[in-house]
């Protein structure tokens, strides 16, 4: 399985019908359609029409089709999987699956997903991607991301794990009060270990303020430099920020390509490690710069598809 694109990923409520022409157009590598938190009790099963006819109608482009179904224990959870799928499986990506505690949550969502799919005849399975939004999510981080082939990636939900945690933040999840070192790198650094430790990706947590783009970017870079592989947005604007972040830059490439040319003519004339400026560069050195460069391909495969091969 290809490892996805994933450096931005747009939440769209599902009851706003009015709002998913431009999502399907906006340029995130995935759009989830909400059925959970951003859709009122009133609205769900409505919800869940909108959604069917968004996810066939629309021209997606190479945008992931995605929704976010309601929580295990409610009363939608069932519904939200078995209606989609079976009326929008063909056109349906990936499910966000909210609130994970254990691995049993996503193995439930695995198996039922696997019936439907023999059911329908579905040849393409639906990827998953995972919410830890729990303090017993966040335990058993590692355990979920295992759980299942279909995982892609778990996600740090920082709004419902601030509540779990009991923690004091305002908004935008931010404490209310002074505190040293940055509020929540534990959390991000045990869902990113965990995620990498399964071999799937991590992707940041929300930032409501969308106003504050300055704020979004700075987040977002903090994550990147942990190894996250994209983030949240709760608002089109939020989307290039994310795209940019996620990827890497000239400078990144420059170098990546530099040190694997003079790691590959070292090989060539008998050697292992080489000098590059006054820099060691090894054999770990130049899986970093294929790590780089596959990126670079994934996201711009006419410029450097063919880099990493050469």
């Amino acid at each position: 399985m290809t490892t996805p694109l994933r450096r931005s990923e747009l939440a769209v409520p599902a009851a706003n019908e009015h709002m998913f022409a431009k999502a399907a157009a906006c340029g995130a590598d995935l759009v989830f359609l909400d059925l959970e938190d951003a859709t009122p009790v009133a609205l769900k099963e409505r919800s869940r029409e909108l959604a069917v006819s968004a996810l066939t109608e629309l021209d997606w482009g190479r945008t992931a089709r995605a929704i976010r179904i309601n929580g295990l224990d409610t009363e939608w959870c069932h519904d939200d999987i078995i209606e989609v799928v079976t009326r929008a499986g063909r056109d349906l990506d990936t499910i966000v699956v909210p609130k994970a505690r254990t691995a049993r949550d996503v193995w439930w969502v695995d198996v039922l997903l696997t019936q439907l799919e023999t059911k329908l005849g579905l040849s393409r399975p639906i990827r998953l991607e995972v919410l830890i939004e729990e303090v017993e999510g966040l335990a058993n981080a590692e355990a979920i991301a295992a759980a299942s082939p279909r995982v892609d990636a778990l996600i740090f939900g920082v709004g419902d794990f601030s509540l779990s945690q009991g923690a004091r933040v305002d908004t935008n999840f931010v404490p209310l009060g002074d505190y040293p070192g940055d509020f929540w790198h534990y959390a991000r650094a045990k869902v990113i270990v965990a995620a990498r430790i399964a071999g799937v990706l991590a992707i940041d947590a929300p930032y409501p303020d969308y106003g504050d783009l300055a704020g979004y970017e700075r987040d977002a870079r903090r994550a990147s430099l942990l190894g996250y592989s994209g983030k949240w947005a709760i608002h089109p604007s939020q989307i290039e920020v994310a795209n940019t972040v996620y990827s890497p830059t000239p400078e990144e490439i420059a170098l990546a390509q530099r040190n694997l040319a003079a790691y590959r003519a070292a090989e060539a004339d008998g050697r292992g490690a080489v000098g590059v400026d006054g820099v060691l560069v090894d054999a770990a050195h130049v899986k970093m710069a294929m790590a780089t460069l596959a990126r670079a391909a994934q996201i711009d495969p006419d410029r450097y598809g063919k880099a990493i091969s050469a």
